[in-house]
């Protein structure tokens, strides 16, 4: 856990992101997902 910090404060942010699509059908396979991991990892 790294902790962001400044003069007076300390925090730690986490991000949710929601992907709405237009059909009820997988559409993110096993491939995509991990390359989007990654990918906001490095945000």
């Amino acid at each position: 856990m790294i902790l962001d910090n400044n003069n007076h404060s300390v925090f730690l942010l986490y991000y949710h992101l929601i992907m709405v699509v237009k059909y009820r059908r997988k559409v993110i396979d096993d491939n995509i997902s991990n390359r989007l991991k990654e990918i906001f990892e490095n945000i």
